[in-house]
């Protein structure tokens, strides 16, 4: 049996390999403490459970749900952005529903690349963006994030033969995985660059929300808790934004998303989308406007509860000796291995699950300068965070 050659550059997957050695642990008995993925362990709010529940006894939702239907919803994530960012969205033109922002940034390459053309991709950066590069036939260029740069890429060092060939970047700010924020200025340093060399500019905004306190930018006559590539670019000549309700809204396995940016990249990829799949059930765009609407109180609570975790692990750390730099934002903890683990995370993390049950991200598995890092999701309380440190505080010694 003979498959396409796009599989080729997605046949080595870091992360299958550490659920294998998460497999393993558990098969021999170990207890484990998963702080490898970044799936939120809160729930949804009732008032958006109740709103999709709703919808269950409406016969009226069970069927497709073309474009139009999605109507109320694209509404609803128009508004919020404005409210949010002060910048007007047309929700007819600038605005498409996705099942999740992965989904988005997956199939956007689809429309933009032809085969050879170069997407800059950041690095250490999100598995997915790559995916949908390679299922294009496009190349990847990466953009190195390094520590003394804020882990933020330097636009100058990409070759101008790789930027002859180049048409998207793709950046991801509050980043995952090294958390860290841009500031405004960095974005409209980057809709400038991508003006110049004509580039489509991406922006994958999961953690909009997810930025501590003391962290936050104060826009004019609006509080953003991150900067909007939208506010470096309002007039939306170059550039798209994605969002999703799986963080702010604790909706992950809802798949709700959507993507808001200059209209004509918004109509090619909703092209992509009307040949491979049709939107979501009804009833959860219904919890989704109900999340967006509704009461905003559970957002700050979340940010609360992970700043409260990143408090208690980071405290942990230091306690056992292990110095990691304070996250401003996101889910996670971005920690430089210590000695003799310097450039070992695939061996770090594997030995680490098999003999500690705590699971966490090989930096190797973002990119190549990930290397030398850990990933850890602070997706348990204070207590289960402080033992899993105990435990690794015992593998370390």
């Amino acid at each position: 049996m003979q498959f396409a050659k796009r599989l080729q550059p997605m046949q080595t997957n870091v992360f299958a390999h550490m659920d294998q050695a998460k497999a393993k642990a558990r098969a021999s008995g170990k207890e484990i403490i998963d702080l490898s993925l970044g799936s939120s362990d809160l729930p949804a709010a009732e008032h958006v459970v109740a709103a999709i529940v709703a919808s269950l006894h409406d016969k009226s939702t069970h069927g497709y749900l073309l474009f139009h239907g999605t109507q109320p919803f694209r509404q609803a994530a128009a508004s919020w952005y404005t409210d949010k960012f002060g910048i007007p969205v047309d929700p007819e033109t600038e605005v498409l529903p996705l099942i999740g922002s992965q989904e988005g940034t997956a199939h956007l390459p689809l429309a933009l690349l032809n085969p050879g053309d170069f997407a800059l991709l950041q690095d250490p950066g999100y598995p997915s963006h790559a995916g949908g590069v390679y299922l294009a036939g496009g190349q990847i260029y990466p953009m190195p994030l390094r520590a003394e740069n804020n882990f933020l890429p330097v636009f100058e060092e990409i070759p101008i033969p790789v930027l002859e060939q180049s048409r998207m970047m793709v950046l991801s700010y509050p980043h995952n995985p090294t958390t860290a924020v841009a500031p405004l200025s960095f974005f409209q340093e980057a809709v400038a660059f991508c003006r110049k060399h004509d580039l489509v500019l991406v922006h994958d905004f999961p953690y909009a929300d997810l930025v501590f306190p003391d962290s936050r930018e104060k826009t004019t006559n609006h509080q953003s808790l991150a900067p909007s590539v939208l506010q470096a670019d309002p007039d939306k000549e170059v550039s798209i934004e994605f969002f999703t309700l799986s963080k702010s809204y604790n909706m992950g396995g809802f798949r709700v998303g959507y993507a808001i940016g200059n209209p004509q990249l918004i109509a090619a990829l909703r092209q992509m989308k009307a040949v491979i799949d049709f939107n979501q059930y009804q009833g959860i765009f219904n919890g989704a406007i109900a999340a967006l609407q509704g009461p905003q109180e559970g957002v700050t609570a979340m940010v609360d509860t992970f700043q409260e975790r990143r408090d208690a692990f980071i405290r942990a750390l230091h306690k056992i000796g292990w110095q990691v730099d304070i996250p401003q934002a996101t889910m996670y903890v971005w920690a430089k291995l210590p000695e003799p683990w310097g450039s070992k995370s695939v061996d770090f993390c594997t030995q680490l699950v098999e003999k500690t049950g705590v699971a966490a991200s090989p930096g190797a598995g973002f990119g190549k300068n990930g290397e030398g890092y850990v990933r850890f999701a602070l997706v348990h309380g204070p207590e289960v965070l402080e033992t899993a440190v105990q435990r690794i505080s015992e593998f370390l010694q």
